[in-house]
């Protein structure tokens, strides 16, 4: 497919330099400034409703199914509204807005209308109000920023949470019983010169938000986000995604705000571009991603993002599908994937596709963020570069690169880097080292040892890393990208696990929608039939065997799996709602099954000799 031609765009030609340090240590960052950027979002809420007040900023279908749409005009008078009602609920940085419930028109409003006065808001992963057994993440969220007022789209869900976790604070929402005021009530509320005033004394280093990290390492920790952060993040993103300038966002997405990729990235890249943002009501789970395809064959998107399993049930759908994918690859210029390491297969349908329907390759690429950043790190545009490189550092982000165990630990700093963490200077002092670099915990890789300006690739978090019998240490990161590739859609992830012993295993998350496939009759069975299927067990042996093969050394083979039957649970960190797979939850909470997997049980696919 390589000798078909690359749709253009306008993107990024990045200028990198970099020093390699007495100690060891390698320092990399573009050459150049970043562009002017505003003092904080609400700036460009205002230049969009002064110059373009017609255009959608948010969209989202009703009752009826049909699209209702928020002009940009009538954002910036919802969020006046809005703010002049926190203002007199006394909510502010010390009482800020949590949200609940998931993404909605209403969600967004609320949480602009807060943040135009200076009043930060928290969107919480709904499962820990509608799906975690006592609420202790959420608990823990109230006590680290204690809440003025609770924002819900409907009371109804979130009645019980609420009760036990937030009995006398006021709450807001669309519908429901028991509300401070009524939706249209506060729309209406009339806007004095105290908001006015509260949005002149907002600045750069006024905080937004608070964005919560998954909490797969312990409780969640509020990290903030300045308006600093996420302005320059924005002109940062903007300078790789040069197109944007010319032609404003067209956006379909799922992801929910409450991760940093979609409340921050996605979110803010409408509002900073003019662009308009189409709610996605889907999910890449089956049952739902029915949704998501509906929206895709009537939204074409000039940017579209999606985890990894997200677009391998996209391909899926597209291979039979080809009115799907005319209109999905009709306007499109870039498809980025984020979350997990792309399969081969799947990149590689996605390609085919795309020359299939319109003779011509789209950019696929992918990055390396987190909560801490903003998130926009680093970023890969290069066409020719290898699946999985994720490219070099945004401009004014300076990488360093400290050598760990034979690997290259990512340090950071830059205008998008967190002050810290609220309310807890430990926490945020051992978050940074001595020089101010905020410890990513990811270590990367060197597409090229002797050119940085080559770019890099993701090499595991630094804590899933572990040491087999022999003292050899196992790269997570590269190893569970690779069997998953092998495995060839069977597992949308890996984790792995053989710390001590003297041979690699895994327990394999399935990917439901293959299995189903190659399974006779699989759609109607359960779970545990499913999963345990001889069909199944065989064809992944065979796969296994083929890639045990080809890998070279202790630290790559895996001669033995156990599918997962269990679904990853949430409350124990072992999975974000985004799908995210946390490797040390889940060998630390599975540690019966690690065992089983080395003394012989029965649900173990082992990998043939030879």
């Amino acid at each position: 497919m390589t000798e078909s031609p690359l749709r253009a765009v306008k993107l990024w030609h990045p200028d990198v330099d970099w020093e390699r340090r007495d100690d060891g240590a390698w320092l990399v960052w573009q050459n150049g400034r970043l562009g002017d950027y505003p003092k904080r979002m609400s700036d460009r809420i205002l230049h969009w409703a002064d110059t373009t007040p017609d255009t959608t900023w948010m969209a989202e279908r009703g009752p009826d199914g049909a699209w209702q749409r928020v002009s940009y005009a009538a954002l910036l008078g919802h969020i006046r509204a809005i703010g002049q009602a926190l203002l007199d609920l006394g909510l502010s940085v010390d009482r800020p807005l949590v949200i609940l419930s998931g993404n909605s028109v209403a969600h967004g409003l609320m949480a602009l209308g807060a943040q135009h006065v200076g009043i930060p808001s928290a969107a919480i992963a709904p499962a820990y109000a509608l799906v975690s057994e006592g609420y202790g993440k959420l608990i823990s969220v109230r006590d680290q920023i204690t809440p003025g007022a609770v924002f819900v789209e409907s009371t109804a869900p979130f009645a019980k949470a609420i009760a036990a976790v937030f009995p006398d604070l006021p709450v807001l929402a669309k519908s429901g019983a028991g509300l401070a005021m009524t939706w249209d009530d506060l729309l209406a509320t009339k806007a004095t010169d105290a908001v006015d005033a509260a949005f002149a004394a907002t600045g750069p280093e006024t905080v937004a938000k608070f964005l919560f990290t998954s909490g797969t390492t312990g409780s969640p920790k509020a990290v903030i986000q300045t308006q600093h952060m996420m302005c320059a993040n924005m002109e940062q993103m903007t300078d790789c995604y040069q197109y944007l300038r010319d032609e404003p966002p067209i956006i379909l997405d799922w992801a929910p705000w409450n991760h940093v990729a979609a409340g921050n990235l996605m979110f803010n890249t409408a509002l900073y571009l003019g662009g308009t943002f189409h709610i996605d009501g889907g999910r890449p789970i089956k049952g739902q991603f029915d949704e998501t395809l509906r929206n895709l064959r009537e939204i074409p998107t000039n940017w579209y993002w999606n985890v990894p399993f997200g677009f391998e049930m996209l391909v899926e759908a597209m291979e039979e599908d080809e009115a799907l994918a005319q209109t999905f690859f009709s306007d499109l210029k870039l498809m980025y994937y984020a979350g997990a390491a792309m399969a081969r297969h799947t990149w590689d349908a996605l390609e085919r596709l795309a020359v299939r329907t319109t003779g011509e390759r789209v950019l696929l690429a992918t990055g390396l963020g987190a909560t801490e950043t903003a998130p926009f790190a680093l970023f890969n545009t290069d066409p020719a570069a290898a699946a999985g490189c994720i490219g070099v550092p945004a401009r004014e982000l300076l990488l360093k690169l400290v050598p760990a165990d034979g690997k290259w630990e990512a340090r950071v700093k830059g205008p998008n880097v967190t002050p810290g963490y609220w309310r807890n200077a430990e926490l945020t002092a051992d978050a940074f080292d001595d020089e101010g670099f905020y410890c990513l915990g990811d270590a990367l890789r060197f597409a090229d040892p002797e050119d940085p300006g080559k770019g890099f690739f993701f090499d595991g978090r630094v804590a899933e890393n572990f040491k087999m019998s022999t003292g050899t240490w196992v790269g997570v990161g590269a190893l569970r990208a690779r069997l998953t590739d092998a495995l060839g859609g069977l597992a949308r992830d890996a984790v792995i696990v053989g710390e001590g012993e003297d041979e690699l295993g895994a327990l394999l998350v399935p990917f439901r929608p293959a299995i189903e496939k190659l399974v006779p009759g699989g759609d109607a069975l359960d779970d545990a039939r499913l999963f345990s299927h001889e069909g199944l067990r065989a064809e992944i042996a065979r796969r296994l065997t083929a890639y045990n093969k080809k890998a070279t050394g202790a630290s790559l083979r895996v001669p033995r799996v156990m599918v997962l039957v269990d679904p990853l649970n949430l409350d124990r960190g072992e999975v974000t709602d985004k799908g995210s797979v946390n490797q040390r939850a889940v060998r630390h909470h599975r540690a019966n099954l690690v065992k089983d997997l080395y003394a012989g049980d029965a649900r173990v696919i082992h990998s043939e000799k030879g």
